[in-house]
């Protein structure tokens, strides 16, 4: 009596996984990921815990140049203060993008309302949109990326 040998591969293509598992499997993961995203650039913190006081702030404007540049103004002021130059900056660009995708969805159109860059008691530095009232706890990015933002804090070298 001779036996047939299926492989495990060939085992697989007769039954193939069901279709609607790996759909669900793929739709909680992207979920997962989507939320844990929205709670970092959001701020959320599961401590709950109260924002350290302010020991020094700055208010800034960005504004994008043609040339894909980033100016940054003091406040409501026409100075340029720093310099984003094209092609870098990616997490000072990809924070300021979330914001005013925000700022829209609230229907503030204002690109003139500054945001305050701020570092705290405890060693925190936020950024909070004024337009919106939302803060951000830089800190949950890493601290590259927060220095990204202490830099413009600080006062940067301004290009033309």
């Amino acid at each position: 009596m001779e036996t047939e040998h299926v492989g495990v591969s060939e085992h697989l293509n007769q039954q193939p996984f069901p279709r609607g598992a790996l759909i669900g499997a793929a739709a909680l993961i992207g979920f997962s990921l989507l939320a844990v995203t929205l709670a970092r650039v959001v701020g959320l913190e599961s401590s709950g815990e109260p924002l350290a006081p302010v020991v020094e702030s700055r208010e800034l404007r960005f504004a994008d140049r043609a040339d894909g540049a980033v100016l940054v103004y003091e406040g409501q002021g026409d100075e340029v203060v720093d310099l984003v130059p094209p092609g870098s900056g990616g997490f000072v660009r990809g924070v300021l993008r979330a914001l005013a995708r925000e700022r829209r969805s609230h229907g503030d159109q204002e690109a003139a309302v500054p945001f305050r860059l701020s570092r705290r008691a405890d060693g925190r530095v936020t950024l909070e949109d004024l337009s919106t009232g939302r803060v951000i706890d830089l800190r949950a990015f890493g601290p590259t990326n927060v220095e990204a933002f202490t830099r413009l804090l600080a006062g940067g070298e301004a290009a033309p």
